[in-house]
């Protein structure tokens, strides 16, 4: 997870879909100053780091948040915290 997110466009795209709770990848283009084939990368790897999920609506595909990833990820942060407090 924390290699997915080690990407600043990544974060950026996890920033806009915390904002807007689910996007469609025309419009993470329109924010992001990247094409839209490089966004479509970096949704892959949040995806496979089960951090966004796709929903194909029509002609659409629709992006958000996968449920509980950003809970996991501020678990894995705490715990990396409390080890390096030891």
């Amino acid at each position: 997870m924390f290699r997915a997110l080690g990407h600043p466009a990544r974060l950026s795209i996890v920033r806009i879909l915390m904002k807007r709770r689910q996007c469609v990848c025309g419009d993470l283009v329109d924010e992001l100053p990247l094409a839209q084939a490089t966004v479509s990368q970096h949704l892959k790897v949040l995806k496979e780091a089960g951090i966004v999920v796709r929903k194909v609506s029509g002609p659409a595909t629709c992006y958000c948040l996968a449920p509980g990833a950003l809970a996991a990820l501020q678990g894995a942060v705490t715990e990396l915290a409390s080890n390096q407090a030891a």
